[in-house]
């Protein structure tokens, strides 16, 4: 038996439906390689990349983590969700803060990208700037993917809350 039919044979691939799979191989994909860009633009121009550039993509991330850990069921007031604090009115706006955070990475990161990168002339290396740009771009696209792109009737695409 070759390792590819192993795998196919495996528990975790036989209930859960391909869409789910690479929805979530294209999310962490994506997520890795914004996280990349940003560490090896650091490590290639250390003294055009400020630390403080890390602040988007920390925004980015901790949307990631708050748009994905709500499931639809919970969304949509499903029989499987009875409470919490505020109910199902709570948990959408902790929705609407996680999409918040997401667009406010994005719109920090085009932010610091004129007015450090594109309009200073006293910065000549203008990469950093694209490169903040697309590691907020590439986790926003993530969170989306990983969301939007699973099918929820799927016990492995629960929320966590």
């Amino acid at each position: 038996m070759s390792i590819m039919d192993r795998i196919r044979q495996s528990y975790w691939v036989e209930n859960v439906p391909r869409r789910n799979i690479v929805a979530t191989l294209i999310a962490s994909f994506l997520f890795f390689s914004g996280w990349w860009i940003a560490i090896d633009t650091a490590a290639v121009h250390p003294k055009s990349w400020d630390f403080s550039y890390y602040i988007c993509g920390i925004l980015a991330t901790i949307s990631f983590f708050m748009v994905n850990s709500i499931s639809n069921e919970m969304l949509h007031g499903g029989a499987g969700y009875t409470g919490g604090v505020l109910g199902e009115s709570g948990i959408k706006v902790f929705l609407f803060v996680g999409f918040v955070l997401g667009f406010a990475s994005i719109i920090a990161a085009i932010w610091i990208m004129i007015a450090e990168f594109a309009v200073n002339d006293d910065k000549t290396e203008k990469g950093p700037g694209y490169a903040l740009l697309v590691h907020n771009i590439f986790i926003f696209f993530s969170s989306i993917i990983y969301k939007f792109g699973r099918h929820s009737d799927d016990p492995y695409a629960a929320g966590i809350f």
